[in-house]
């Protein structure tokens, strides 16, 4: 037996950890995503606007989840995936990216998990909340 035919209702993926968020990594995904939001990258813009310092872009931290999702089953397998942004990750921030299967059907000949998914920082702060449906 395979190790997605034993996934049942309440198995955990293994969580993904971030290493902290850095300068580095935010001028980078500017980049790669080509969201240069003065927000994210200028901590002059980011006191401007009554903030302490730059934050993460919201996409990072749903890539984040993406790769959570892609370290487990391959990318073919992904049926549906939605986020909700609920707080900002800070820059220095680590996040956690974690998943529960919270359901398991059979749709269309295939047996499909519904995971429930969730980013949360070190402070257990969640940034991040979605969820995504994968054929096993």
């Amino acid at each position: 037996m395979s190790t997605l035919e034993a996934v049942e209702v309440g198995t955990e993926l293994p969580p993904l950890k971030i290493r902290p968020i850095s300068r580095t990594t935010l001028a980078l995904f500017a980049g790669a995503s080509g969201d240069h939001n003065p927000m994210h990258i200028d901590t002059d813009v980011a006191k401007s606007a009554g903030l302490d310092d730059v934050f993460a872009h919201g996409m990072l931290s749903m890539a984040y989840l993406g790769r959570l999702l892609t370290n487990w089953v391959s990318q073919q397998q992904l049926r549906s995936y939605r986020v909700r942004f609920a707080a900002i990750t800070p820059v220095h921030g680590q996040p956690t990216a974690t998943g529960t299967v919270v359901a398991i059907d059979e749709v269309d000949g295939e047996r499909r998990a519904t995971l429930e998914l969730a980013v949360t920082l070190a402070d257990g702060t969640v940034t991040l909340t979605g969820d995504a449906v994968v054929a096993l």
